[in-house]
């Protein structure tokens, strides 16, 4: 199994207090920590339930600390760092194998010469976790016990004791716990074990993820309970954290549930089987199920089967942006384009001025549309759907709202996002907003200005035309007006070219000039879109040249640098508080999402699938570290190129996945025929 680890990793904190595990259930809801069992996230727990789908995420569980007593002797399985950093106790000097089985963690927890597995996993469609240990070897009885700690709030925060009323009381096969004022019940069951409800707060733990991030890394939980058993070898208990009161009590026939629903995951995908996904290299298949951790519920009112997708794994919410950009690889290289089909229904709900909102807010409140390329990536996402299905009733169904979506950009819609008639080209932006996928903003300080016309808006903008035209032929409209616009931004795109350089400008246009004063030309990823996407404006010359200079300058083995490392602005690590990680975020910083649009536009110039494919194997080793069993979001821009970010993101699974297909692919990127 290749996401397994023995003593070398779990008996050292540095190995094992640093790698994280995910659950997810599919409505938001999800599980994560370390393999050490150390909480270092205000994210980390064992219930963050989704109380409003997919948002509303809220803490409910955080850990439970399990303790045995075996022929006399006893073992703490947990670890806590404390607010003064000391860790006590250390139970993963007792743990012999962590490992994954699909995207389940097992532990294996070696106490003399008795051997106790725990499992972790979440119900598909619900906000229930299940917590199962099984006494695989003993001699003697084993006694299991298992404090619970609880908690009730919003999974960006912290809880102070004080701050907080809390109570657990005892109800059939376990408890019950409430924070009053707070409208939120949840229960804490067991199949076999006896209860003590408890009341006391345990208070400073230390969160080390925060403490780094320069965030407030102090944390406080509810002691609800304790559960207690007596197992022999070959006896298991089960405990349940769920916001229903009556789940499904049975670990064996829950964990089967779960284990059935992956293998439905795996056998889609083989059904499917395009030349290449890689059916037999185990990093893939783990991807295959990395992929659904991220599509998720967003019922809408007459449609419950509105679908999204979570950008990252654990703070974001499902963004616009992200959700296109992701759902090729995340659906249709998966062989789920019914669920692709869904989401593409659910976005069209919310297309507002010709744009599709950015994000929409944790708390609820109204979608943002502060985006320029969202709207754009959803041209590409239709084109990709039909490519893979031929479903036309789709394409004729959504076809008027990508009309709509034009005439908008044609007449000008929000923040001057609009037609330049002299080039046409499209323009976005005004003072203090930021409305690329380089969206990092330091208070008033937007980091990477780029007002004006951005290299990649406009490789979208003239790919966008392009399929208007092809998707016009296929439901029988004129398409002339998609003709002439498209030839005019052909002719326009032509004011990128940096000849000196040779490569593109990033931007054009811009309050201070092109590249928004950079003069020379500032060396950033986005114009590898131009030549990535199916439909490229710039000439094969151009498009190798670009290519070239990208890998030259901003390729690494985990993804691309967002700017040379030449550049005075480069900031080649990304850490301290908010302010500082904002600072470099779009500023050298590698993101892996963008390793899928290199492969594809290197594939375009070199016609060499190995080599393109080459490129992808980092990527697959990092399935073993930081967030195990899938792609961190971003990493340090110099070596040794560490993760950062979220520990499991969108669109980095996906455009891995996208361009291990692609490499297949001998006529290169697809058109519509």
């Amino acid at each position: 199994m290749p996401l397994s680890f023995g003593r070398d990793c779990c008996s050292k904190l540095c190995c094992a207090g640093e790698r994280e595990w995910l659950i997810t259930n599919g409505i938001g809801g999800y599980a994560s920590g370390t393999i050490a069992g150390l909480l270092t996230r205000r994210y980390h727990g064992l219930l963050i339930a989704a109380l409003n789908p997919p948002l509303g995420r809220t803490l409910l569980v955080a850990k439970c600390d399990d303790v045995v007593t075996y022929d006399g002797r006893l073992y703490p399985l947990f670890a806590n760092r404390w607010r003064d950093g000391s860790v006590e106790p250390a139970g993963f000097h007792h743990l012999e194998n962590f490992r994954l089985e699909g995207t389940t963690p097992v532990w294996s927890f070696a106490c003399a010469d008795a051997l106790l597995e725990k499992r972790i996993w979440m119900q598909p469609g619900a906000n229930i976790t299940y917590v199962r240990y099984e006494l695989r070897r003993a001699r003697v009885a084993m006694n299991l016990s298992i404090k619970c700690l609880a908690n009730c709030r919003d999974h960006h925060g912290n809880t102070r004791a004080e701050e907080l009323q809390m109570r657990a009381e005892l109800v059939s096969c376990g408890l019950q716990v409430e924070a009053p004022g707070r409208s939120v019940v949840f229960h804490v069951l067991s199949d076999r074990a006896e209860v003590v409800p408890h009341g006391d707060w345990i208070e400073g733990f230390h969160l080390s993820v925060e403490a780094y991030r320069g965030l407030d890394a102090v944390d406080d939980h509810l002691h609800a309970g304790t559960f207690c058993a007596t197992l022999s070898a070959g006896e298991s208990l089960t405990l349940v954290a769920s916001t229903s009161a009556s789940p499904n009590l049975d670990g064996e026939s829950a964990y089967e549930e779960r284990r059935v629903y992956e293998q439905g995951l795996i056998e889609m995908a083989d059904r499917r089987r395009p030349r290449g996904l890689g059916e037999d290299r185990e990093e893939i298949r783990q991807l295959l199920l990395a992929a659904d951790q991220f599509v998720v519920r967003r019922p809408l009112p007459g449609d419950a089967e509105g679908c999204s997708m979570i950008a990252g794994y654990p703070w974001f919410g499902d963004w616009g942006r992200d959700t296109m950009i992701s759902l090729p690889g995340l659906t249709l290289v998966t062989g789920r384009s019914e669920v692709a089909a869904r989401i593409l229904r659910t976005f069209a709900h919310f297309v507002d001025r010709g744009m599709l909102p950015n994000r929409f807010p944790d708390a609820g409140e109204a979608p943002e549309y502060n985006t320029a390329d969202a709207t754009l990536w959803y041209f590409e996402a239709i084109r990709d759907y039909y490519e893979a299905t031929r479903d036309t009733a789709l394409v004729r169904e959504l076809f008027p709202v990508l009309q709509d979506i034009i005439e908008w950009h044609r007449k000008g819609t929000r923040y001057n996002i609009h037609l330049d008639e002299a080039d046409g080209l499209l323009y976005a932006g005004e003072e203090g907003v930021q409305l690329t996928w380089m969206d990092a903003k330091v208070q008033d300080w937007v980091v990477t200005p780029r007002i004006g016309k951005p290299v990649e808006i406009n490789a979208l903008w003239y790919n966008a035309l392009r399929i208007m035209i092809d998707f016009a032929h296929l439901v029988g409209e004129p398409s002339e007006q998609y003709i002439n616009l498209s030839e005019h931004a052909a002719a326009g795109f032509c004011r990128f070219w940096n000849e000196m350089k040779g490569y593109c400008y990033d931007v054009l246009d811009g309050p201070d000039g092109d590249d928004a004063g950079a003069g020379a030309g500032t060396l950033r990823p986005n114009q590898l879109f131009a030549v990535s996407l199916p439909y490229s404006p710039l000439t094969a010359e151009q498009q190798r040249a670009v290519v070239d200079a990208c890998e030259r300058h901003l390729l690494t083995p985990h993804g691309l640098r967002s700017l040379a490392p030449e550049h005075p602005a480069y900031i080649g690590q990304y850490g301290g508080n908010w302010q500082q990680r904002d600072a470099a975020y779009h500023q050298g910083t590698v993101w892996g999402w963008l390793i899928g649009p290199f492969v594809r536009a290197h594939l375009r110039v070199h016609r060499d699938p190995d080599r393109s494919r080459s490129y992808l194997e980092p990527l697959l080793r990092h399935l073993k570290g930081h967030g195990v069993g899938s792609i961190s979001e971003i990493f340090d821009g110099d070596p040794p190129f560490t993760p950062r970010g979220c520990i499991a993101q969108a669109w980095s699974v996906a455009e891995v996945l996208c361009a291990w297909h692609a490499t297949d692919q001998e006529s290169g990127p697809p058109k519509i025929a």
